[in-house]
């Protein structure tokens, strides 16, 4: 893998070179024992980021394992491009485990995305791992007619004629989520475990721990930073290789 992208024009090369390697198929859902929730919290007054995996075995949604890093973010803010941002710091945290997850579930998007390779496609590549992203609201794209208000409802999420996602209603009468694959999985199994994680909550539950852990740990590093001269965080470039694996 060539060197972490630094420009824009960077990283939408690698963005359009890699987007033929994601599968749309997968493992059925009932293979899908362990999901494992990644998000990153940042901080906006400087490139302090944390990213957090925390792995729900499915049919309990209970925790299995856990593991946040705290680095500077290696990319600029950019939409459309948050996955070079993000995603180095979450293959630091992934590689932290000790378990092997068997599902993706990230906030954000994957095929949704204006070139179909968002951070679910673009993570769910890099590691082999079926990914699917689920965002809470679109960035590309409409529904095609109305979402009923029943959980479990559904409707395409279309740009043009293509069907990029899905809008999927996960409680009675409470705003939907934008469902696309990521990789190695397909929408109807992305929707059915998004569904299975979600219960009392519009997010899925993997969402909503990842999202607390690193928020934690990102608040915990902000005031161990205040409380000192000496800044205790290195460039993500420094603890992550060109291949997006933690340095030993």
């Amino acid at each position: 893998m060539p060197d972490w992208p630094t420009t824009e024009a960077e990283a939408v090369a690698v963005q359009d070179a890699l987007r033929d390697r994601v599968l749309r198929s997968g493992p059925p859902l009932d293979a899908l024992r362990l999901a494992a929730g990644v998000d990153v919290a940042y901080d906006t007054g400087s490139d302090l980021i944390a990213g957090s995996v925390v792995v729900l075995d499915v049919a309990s949604r209970q925790p299995v394992a856990e593991a946040t890093v705290v680095g500077r973010a290696a990319f600029p803010y950019v939409p459309g491009l948050l996955a070079f941002r993000e995603i180095p710091i979450l293959r630091a945290a992934l590689d932290q485990l000790d378990v092997q997850p068997d599902v993706l579930v990230c906030d954000g998007y994957g095929w949704a995305h204006p070139r179909r390779f968002g951070l679910a496609c673009h993570l769910g590549v890099l590691t082999g791992l079926p990914a699917v992203g689920v965002a809470k609201t679109p960035f590309v794209g409409r529904a095609e007619g109305a979402v009923g208000g029943r959980r479990g409802d559904t409707a395409d999420l279309r740009d043009g004629t293509e069907v990029i996602g899905r809008v999927l209603r996960t409680r009675d009468g409470v705003k939907p989520v934008y469902v696309s694959i990521g990789h190695r999985t397909d929408l109807d199994t992305a929707c059915a475990l998004t569904l299975a994680l979600s219960v009392g909550y519009r997010l899925p539950e993997t969402t909503r721990r990842a999202d607390s852990a690193c928020r934690t740990a990102l608040r915990g590093a902000l005031s161990r930073r205040n409380g000192t001269s000496e800044d205790p965080f290195v460039s993500l470039t420094a603890v992550v290789g060109e291949d997006g694996k933690a340095a030993p």
